[in-house]
């Protein structure tokens, strides 16, 4: 089976997709890569075709379809790469400076260690 060949999905898995690409694709995002984003979503929710084999009779997981819609749009779409990378280093700096206040805090809330092992 090459790449890319959808045989193996069902048709519930096609509509699926069909309906999460034209939600990207009103936010804004390009056809091939609302295209890709929505195969990944049906895949990862429904853990791959289900026509035949393994994939039969897996529960559905629905994380991914509600992770989208906090992951941007339009608004995103329309800000230059340069802008979005910049926010994005802002955040990690962010994130690893909090991560070492409360890392610094941990530490000193941490009991002390008792010197007499009581058995």
């Amino acid at each position: 089976m090459p790449r890319g060949d959808k045989s193996s999905y069902t048709n519930r898995q096609k509509r699926m997709a069909e309906h999460i690409e034209e939600g990207y694709e009103k936010r804004g995002i390009g056809e091939r890569e609302a295209e890709r984003r929505a195969w990944a979503t049906v895949n990862k929710e429904t853990h791959g075709g289900q026509k035949t084999g393994s994939g039969v009779g897996k529960t559905e997981d629905h994380a991914p379809a509600r992770k989208g819609g906090r992951k941007g749009g339009a608004a995103a779409a329309r800000r230059p790469a340069a802008a979005r990378s910049a926010a994005a280093k802002k955040a990690a700096a962010t994130r690893k400076r909090n991560a070492a206040k409360t890392g610094a805090a941990k530490k000193s809330a941490a009991r002390p260690i008792r010197s007499d092992s009581r058995r």
